[in-house]
């Protein structure tokens, strides 16, 4: 009989003894990490960027001190042109009707509603792509966490099969607990941590 057939040649002890030692090697199989900025970038024309800059810019401190400043501009030196006739002073928009004021307010307040609504849409999507990153990315930390386990697991039985051939002398105390140490990492990983029956976020 060749020695390839022979279960008691050293070829096949060898092979038998890999297999009950080895570890199926895990293999990176889902797809890359992403940047949830850089793909909703990709997908936002011009006009998008312009609402999410206004967006941005109008919901700054800045853009409030503007308002503010023109404001307090625009209505002081009306009051002071219309109430003191002794500066001479012309207004543009008397007091106290302020009516240029009003409606270039208005203006501006109807401009902006619509972007800032725009640009709100936008980044609420952008939350939704970046939740659905976050959620991807879980699933390959949970995943890469049960080869981890299974590796311990695999480990634990090793050692207390090494041990057994080594005719080292344990404990029944001992014995116990390594054999529960790997009963509850192979529970945990029959469990599958959830990878498999996971939902998707709303």
């Amino acid at each position: 009989m060749a020695n390839g057939n022979n279960p008691d040649s050293p070829e096949a002890i060898a092979t038998d003894f890999w297999q009950r030692i080895s570890v199926p090697r895990y293999k990176h199989n889902h797809p890359p990490v992403q940047n949830a900025n850089e793909l909703n970038s990709q997908k936002l024309s011009p006009v998008d960027k312009i609402a999410i800059a206004i967006t941005d810019k109008v919901g700054s401190f800045g853009f409030f001190m503007i308002i503010f400043v023109w404001t307090i501009l625009w209505v002081g030196y009306n009051v002071l042109a219309t109430e003191i006739p002794v500066l001479h002073w012309k207004s543009f928009d008397p007091f106290p009707a302020f009516v240029a004021y009003l409606l270039i307010s208005n203006v501006i307040q109807i401009m902006l509603m619509p972007l800032i609504m725009v640009g709100q849409n936008l980044q609420d999507r952008q939350s939704e792509v970046r939740a659905q990153l976050d959620y991807e990315t879980n699933l390959k930390a949970e995943k890469e966490v049960e080869i981890l386990m299974r590796h311990l697991e695999h480990n634990s039985q090793l050692l207390v099969h090494l041990m057994r051939h080594l005719h080292c002398q344990l404990t029944d105390d001992e014995m116990k607990a390594l054999q529960a140490h790997a009963d509850t990492t192979q529970q945990i990983c029959d469990q599958g941590i959830g990878i498999e029956t996971g939902g998707k976020p709303s």
